[in-house]
């Protein structure tokens, strides 16, 4: 984890780079009056991210999951996988190698497929636009699931229980857009953590926005409350590296 939904992913022998989000701490404006975003700065240079990308992922075009400087810095021949309707976009920045993600991609021995994801409920799902979750798969490698900017909503529950993850990756600050849930807050992610105690949760998209109302603490602590321990449910910090071969452990 970098910051936010940044993740350096290495999977399957590639790396991959998701929801770059590159600029620097207040270069943004405020969603709430609370503070400049992003509210932290990057832990590591944007050289040191950068280094050795082969694959970056972009699952929507909001600024704290593609913004400006993420536009500028990484290289335009890189190869880059968003949801449909976003490439042209895309390719306006100068990107010349944009693939839209229909239903899935084979990226070497990894398969790469679309799922289900709703930024809010009610009115503002149209304002936030379309989103993605991911799942990876590739032989001898733990079967992640990747919820991107989504609250939990059946069509999601139903993804992860097909899909039976070994890890599952969520964003879980609480953000609130016009007084409505936009990403899983701390009763959401625990609430997948419960229905699915045979994966490792990771908890990410914290403590970066001025929007959000999670922070890690506190997930920690109602975690704790519903006896749902640090080996089930993961919270990185920034610039954090969490290693995990298949199968998943079990247990709390």
């Amino acid at each position: 984890l970098l910051r936010n939904a940044l993740l350096k992913l290495t999977y399957a022998g590639r790396t991959l780079l998701i929801d770059p989000d590159l600029g620097s701490k207040h270069s943004r404006p405020s969603f709430t009056g609370r503070s400049q975003n992003p509210m932290v700065a990057l832990p590591e240079p944007i050289e040191s991210i950068l280094a050795g990308v082969e694959q970056v992922i972009v699952s929507h075009l909001h600024a704290d999951h593609f913004d400006a400087v993420a536009k500028e810095r990484i290289p335009k021949e890189l190869p880059l996988l968003c949801q449909p309707g976003d490439e042209a976009a895309i390719r306006q920045a100068g990107f010349v190698n944009v693939t839209p993600l229909e239903h899935f991609l084979r990226l070497g021995p990894i398969v790469i497929t679309r799922q289900p994801a709703q930024h809010g409920t009610g009115a503002v799902v149209e304002k936030m636009g379309p989103v993605m979750g991911l799942v990876f798969e590739a032989p001898g490698e733990p079967t992640l699931y990747w919820c991107g900017d989504s609250v939990l909503y059946p069509p999601l529950r139903d993804a992860v229980a097909t899909t039976a993850p070994d890890v599952i990756v969520t964003h879980s600050c609480g953000a609130q857009w016009d007084d409505t849930l936009i990403v899983m807050d701390a009763e959401q992610t625990l609430e997948l953590c419960e229905a699915h105690p045979e994966a490792i949760v990771i908890a990410t998209h914290m403590e970066a926005l001025d929007h959000a109302t999670v922070d890690r603490a506190t997930l920690r602590r109602a975690a704790e409350a519903r006896g749902i321990g640090a080996k089930r449910l993961r919270i990185p910090a920034d610039g954090e590296t969490i290693a995990i071969s298949c199968p998943a452990p079990a247990g709390s």
